[in-house]
């Protein structure tokens, strides 16, 4: 495995998983949490944790699809970007869409690190940006949305 790609590894888990200077990550932000502060909305059409974590393993998703050119249409869940959630608060349905957006993590993780420096540079069929682009994407976005879940759960409910 090249430099650049253990390097690559290295921002994608900073963002969703590993210690970091920067704050929680993505996973942090979710720790704990019931599946009733997840369903909680701020407003009607607001997004819900909940959302954000579907979402989040969605595009996770897609860049693994765009890096393995991977059929569309092969996501575990009907639908794409955005997946209403948490009209029921159950925690069992809750857990399992974490188990997913852990998944698609790992599975995103193992596609890079089978990638080579020059996989980096090229554009991956269906993408407008390069690998490098793409990856380090993810990284941002899942730092968009951890920002987004600490800021609704101190707005939303307390576990009890």
């Amino acid at each position: 495995m090249s430099g650049e790609i253990r390097q690559l590894l290295a921002v994608i888990d900073a963002a969703y998983d590993r210690r970091s200077w920067h704050g929680t990550n993505l996973r942090g932000s979710i720790r704990g949490l019931t599946a009733r502060q997840a369903a909680w909305r701020p407003s009607p059409r607001g997004h819900n944790i909940w959302e954000l974590v579907v979402h989040t393993a969605y595009w996770k998703y897609a860049a693994l699809r765009r890096l393995t050119g991977a059929r569309r249409g092969s996501f575990s869940l009907k639908g794409s970007n955005w997946f209403a959630r948490g009209a029921e608060a159950d925690e069992h349905a809750w857990r399992d869409e974490v188990a997913l957006l852990d998944r698609m993590h790992r599975s995103l993780r193992g596609a890079v690190a089978k990638l080579s420096a020059a996989d980096l540079r090229r554009t991956p069929p269906g993408s407008t940006v390069s690998g490098f682009a793409l990856l380090s994407g993810v990284a941002a976005h899942d730092l968009y949305h951890a920002g987004q879940i600490q800021l609704l759960k101190r707005l939303g409910p307390r576990a009890r």
